[in-house]
């Protein structure tokens, strides 16, 4: 049996296997109602009610049940046997303190198998289409949805976060990309940037991993800034493509814990309080704590410190598969592996200019410093890049200076036509992807996860106990979605411990587990071939997915191996 038919009978057997376990969970495993508690700043406004910040509005809390007659503690949770009746109840604590508590679910150890079989089926087949579509079958199964298109994929994606993706990802960078190639300013600024700047693969890499730096927003914008920016003079420079996608996506989340002048203690500041801890009670308090933890992010750190190596040609830490790629594009100059499939397609990999047409360095780069400018300025102004703003209207100067120069409109419009087939594929993936963590968040397979942690635990070991993050933000695909799984379970907890073993320091221990859930859920994110980073990565440097996802793996684990031991021997030396 060939490669080809060994793969189709592959996908097609675990395509079936995911049919048939998620008709047996949902006959068969009954769900585990958890309770889940939700602590706000509760405070009384000008006529004396009960009120609370959500989304910067204020919201009034019309009832409020002891704790003990609430129907929704775990002691009432245990004994349903169907849906509770209520989904939500405020309460007043033994303590005095108002809190949230919300039911929430999951089957044990098959909530997980969504995410175990997408992710079985990428590494072994290399085809992730088939693999996502699968899990999401397992998924929908599993909660009682058989209808996958108009009871799944089309609800899950009907939000202004999935519209926005598809509308960012799939028409703006698709369509910039195009008329970049149409035009061929991409490969204009390519010859200025290796006249003036870069002399080789080395000096590709670095200015790659400056810029990585310099986007330290984080996320998916910095993958796609950096990405869309580098590919033209890393291609003609020779870097292989395995090379430049892990600079590319190491050189984002991670530096967005360190530099965290962003959007990301905003967000993480609200999941951490913890009733009775002092240091944690406001907003202010609490941001301060996020970057007072900042030296103990020690993943971040060594990430963005192996990158640099990578760039320097130190390939020690790097792993075999990208010695293997900088080998094979030194010598042969081929960028990709043989039998890979780039998830950018060939229209965008070569120019076609049309006759007569004069490119200039100029319609790349003003375009990308409009970019930049309007989504650091947004952030700046408001607190929230305007990604989409950036990209409109770097798409709407590229056009308008092509049509300016001269060029046809009806080859603009094939330019665009081009940059849409050729972000495609990865755009359905992409979409499919947040089909499957919208799923696994659903069945509870984070939750399931996080509940294996026990509170008997030696305080030593708690933070590596913490590092389960990791694996739940590689099963779902999400560093942000694993912050609000893992931070209200781990920071009550590490308090507890600290407590239980009379800690000295607690303040710095709290911070050594803060540290370790922040930076475990970026790696795991960062690995995981279902991350919206990982395929943006992939597709934006023109690498084949997989071969991104078992080539970053190597080195993402030797950073994770050093931070995990400098986290432990901080605990015991410090606390």
């Amino acid at each position: 049996m060939n490669k080809i038919a060994y793969k189709s009978v592959l996908s097609g057997g675990v395509f079936l296997m995911a049919i048939v376990v998620g008709l047996y969970v949902n006959a068969f495993i009954p769900k585990q109602w958890v309770e889940q508690i939700y602590h706000y700043d509760v405070f009384e406004n000008k006529q004396g009610q009960p009120s609370y910040i959500f989304k910067g509005q204020a919201q009034i809390i019309d009832q409020i049940t002891p704790y003990a007659d609430s129907v929704l503690t775990q002691e009432h949770l245990n004994n349903l046997t169907e849906k509770p009746a209520i989904a939500s109840q405020w309460v007043e604590l033994d303590n005095g303190d108002i809190a949230q508590l919300k039911p929430v679910f999951h089957f044990g150890f098959w909530s997980l198998m969504p995410a175990v079989i997408t992710i079985s089926l990428c590494l072994l087949t290399r085809e992730p289409l088939s693999a996502l579509f699968s899990g999401i079958v397992t998924g929908a199964f599993s909660l009682g949805l058989f209808d996958i298109t108009d009871g799944v994929i089309i609800p899950y994606l009907a939000n202004q976060s999935s519209v926005g993706l598809l509308i960012l990802y799939l028409w703006l960078l698709g369509g910039l990309l195009g008329v970049w190639s149409k035009t061929g300013a991409a490969q204009a600024f390519a010859n200025l940037m290796t006249r003036h700047c870069v002399k080789g693969p080395r000096s590709a890499k670095v200015i790659t991993w400056l810029l990585g730096v310099l986007f330290f927003q984080g996320g998916t914008m910095s993958t796609v800034l950096v990405g869309t920016t580098v590919k033209p003079f890393a291609d003609k420079a020779n870097v292989s493509h395995e090379e430049m996608s892990y600079i590319v996506d190491s050189t984002a989340s991670p530096i967005a814990a360190v530099l965290a002048f962003n959007a990301w203690p905003a967000y993480v500041q609200a999941l951490i309080f913890v009733p009775g801890v002092a240091f944690l009670a406001t907003e202010s308090q609490r941001i301060a704590f996020f970057f007072a933890s900042i030296p103990f992010s020690f993943y971040g750190l060594l990430a963005v410190f192996g990158t640099l190596l990578l760039s320097f040609n130190i390939t020690r830490f790097s792993g075999k598969r990208i010695r293997m790629a900088q080998q094979r594009a030194l010598k042969t100059g081929k960028l990709d592996a043989d039998g890979a499939t780039p998830l950018s397609a060939r229209e965008l990999h070569s120019t076609d200019v049309p006759p007569g047409y004069r490119p200039h360095a100029m319609e790349f780069l003003f375009p990308l410093i409009t970019l930049i400018g309007i989504a650091v300025g947004t952030f700046v102004v408001s607190g929230s890049p305007e990604v989409n703003w950036a990209f409109s209207a770097a798409l709407l100067i590229s056009i308008g200076v092509a049509l300016g120069k001269g060029m046809m409109l009806v080859d603009v419009v094939d330019g665009l036509g081009n940059g849409l087939k050729g972000v495609v594929l990865a755009s359905v993936i992409l979409m499919l992807a947040v089909v499957l963590g919208t799923l696994s968040k659903e069945l509870g397979g984070g939750l399931y996860l996080v509940n294996l942690l026990g509170e008997s635990i030696e305080y030593w070991m708690l933070p590596l106990l913490l590092l389960l993050s990791m694996v739940i933000a590689f099963s779902t695909g999400t560093s942000w979605g694993t912050y609000a799984i893992a931070f209200p379970l781990a920071m009550p907890l590490a308090w507890s411990v600290g407590h239980v073993h009379g800690l000295q320091n607690i303040e710095l221990y709290m911070m050594i587990c803060f540290a370790t859930v922040l930076n475990g859920s970026i790696f795991g994110d960062q690995c995981s071939p279902i991350s919206d980073t990982t395929i943006l990565s992939a597709m934006t440097t023109g690498c084949d997915l997989m071969d991104h996802v078992k080539s970053q793996i190597v080195p993402a684990t030797f950073a994770m191996s050093a931070a995990a031991v400098l986290w432990t021997a901080s605990v015991i030396l410090f606390t």
